[in-house]
């Protein structure tokens, strides 16, 4: 009996020590810079480009701006995760956010960007060395930190279900789609503009809808 009891115990001492030197779960590191692709559905055209967390830069109609970019140590399961909030700029300079949420690289189809011309997709989260321990929930924070104001604007588009469906543009005509989004105030300017038929970066006071004016 007292053999046995040594033993259990040697196994749980044994599970203890292998709990405490494996490296939690929610072990990730914290990236400065988040890389995107963006598509043109129209001409076919992707621009890689690199947006700083908490810099706003506009691809085309849409204005980006990445909360957080979060890597795996080389020790953990490879998963890549951005929280992004993603604004549409219409031809009325009118801002209407269409996504806020956490992109995923390994699945890029599982973030929810509806837009009839431009996509927008998380490649990587690069520039960070410091690995942080957090509880799953932290991980979350901004998610939670955006429920109030997602349960706001859920009710704003249950009490503009009726106009949206008689949607009149200045011509006097039913526009046929409604707006995607709802409407929000721009929270700071793009500092970059990309537009997919450049080469490169638009100036910031660029207008995108008009790359090459004359």
């Amino acid at each position: 009996m007292t053999a046995r009891r040594a033993a259990g115990a040697f196994l749980l001492l044994g599970g203890a020590l292998l709990g405490a030197s494996a490296p939690a779960w929610a072990d990730k590191i914290r990236n400065p810079t988040a890389v995107f692709s963006g598509l043109d559905k129209i001409t076919g055209r992707i621009v890689s480009f690199e947006v700083a967390v908490d810099e706003t830069v506009q691809f085309g109609a849409l204005q980006l701006t990445p909360r957080v970019c979060y890597t795996r140590p080389p020790t953990e399961s490879a998963k890549t995760t951005a929280f992004l909030e993603v604004d549409e700029v219409t031809l009325e300079n009118k801002y209407r956010r269409i996504f806020t949420g956490w992109m995923f690289a390994s699945s890029p189809g599982l973030h929810a960007i509806e837009h009839p011309i431009y996509d927008v997709w998380l490649v990587d989260c690069k520039g960070g060395t410091d690995i942080v321990a957090e509880p799953k929930e932290q991980e979350d924070a901004p998610v939670a930190a955006a429920k109030p104001e997602g349960r706001k604007r859920r009710e704003q588009a249950r009490g503009e279900d009726a106009p949206r469906s008689r949607q009149v543009n200045r011509q006097g005509q039913v526009d046929v789609e409604p707006l995607r989004g709802t409407p929000v105030q721009p929270r700071q300017s793009p500092s970059r503009k990309f537009f997919p038929t450049n080469d490169g970066p638009m100036p910031a006071g660029a207008d995108p809808m008009n790359p090459n004016p004359r």
